[in-house]
């Protein structure tokens, strides 16, 4: 069955969609996204993606190209044209269409938007998480509003690039004090030696991620403590676990870090039994 996608207004084989070539996603990276898990014919935790889609179309100052019920049923429309019940779907909104300029368009040019739905390979996930995966870290160097959810992703790629090149899954931004911030496309988590949860605080410097917030509601039933406080390279290397979360793969546990081994050098308890439980915790909306 051929694979359907929403362009502005239409639903159209997903081999023929497309947007101007000067729409300003297109041109300057203008615009945001989000990326959102579908299981068992739920959508996992829509409100929170849509609550963040929200803030970040009001912080690039883009209006919302449709109402929130009616992208919503986009959403459930795409995902059911294309029979996806375990899978993900991604959505796209942009400033729109306009005349090649850096200043914004004019307050008529309505906002474009792309939604897409495609099947995950479960088994692929399965094997990730059985085995765990390999990281590297390399130096921030991205822009500053890294909070926001912008499609504008250039160094993002390169780090994934350099990871798949040296053998590793993902690649784990380091400020210029040595601190960790988070991965290419995840949050990163470390199970110190007290058996604390440790990530970075979302007030700046990451994305606040879904699946991360999420998680904290997890671990509150399981008994775990949650700390938002940072932590440099070396207590990541010393640390008993190291995983890392995003709405696509959930919980990954890291087994090595630039050729250092985690902990004994497989997946922990820890991940395992957040991984198990989130699905219980987090919200599902049927499609």
């Amino acid at each position: 069955m051929p694979r359907i996608a929403y362009v502005n207004g239409a639903y159209v084989p997903h081999s023929e969609a497309a947007v101007h070539v000067e729409d300003r996603g297109y041109q300057f990276a203008d615009g945001v996204y989000e990326v959102c898990e579908v299981r068992h014919g739920f959508i996992v935790d829509l409100s929170r993606h849509l609550d963040r889609l929200d803030r970040s179309l009001k912080e690039l100052r883009i209006g919302w190209p449709m109402s929130r019920a009616a992208l919503i049923h986009v959403i459930r429309e795409v995902l059911r044209r294309n029979r996806v019940r375990n899978g993900l779907f991604y959505l796209q909104v942009t400033r729109g269409v306009a005349r090649r300029d850096h200043v914004f368009p004019t307050k008529d040019t309505p906002p474009s938007l792309v939604v897409t739905a495609k099947r995950t390979d479960a088994a692929a996930i399965a094997k990730k998480n059985a085995e765990g995966i390999a990281a590297i870290t390399v130096p921030e160097n991205r822009w500053d509003r890294v909070d926001i959810k912008s499609v504008g992703l250039l160094p993002n790629v390169l780090a994934r690039q350099k990871a798949k090149e040296l053998g590793a899954q993902e690649a784990i931004f380091v400020d210029v004090d040595g601190t960790v911030k988070e991965g290419a496309a995840t949050n990163v988590w470390i199970v110190d030696g007290d058996g604390t949860l440790r990530t970075r605080p979302a007030e700046h410097g990451i994305l606040r991620g879904i699946t991360r917030t999420t998680l904290m509601d997890v671990a509150k039933p399981l008994g775990l403590k949650v700390e938002e406080k940072a932590f440099s390279v070396e207590e990541m290397f010393a640390a008993r676990e190291v995983f890392i979360t995003a709405a696509t793969s959930i919980c990954f546990p890291v087994v090595s870090v630039d050729g250092k081994t985690i902990g004994n050098g497989h997946p922990g308890s820890i991940a395992q039994n957040i991984r198990e439980a989130f699905f219980d915790i987090a919200e599902k909306t049927l499609i």
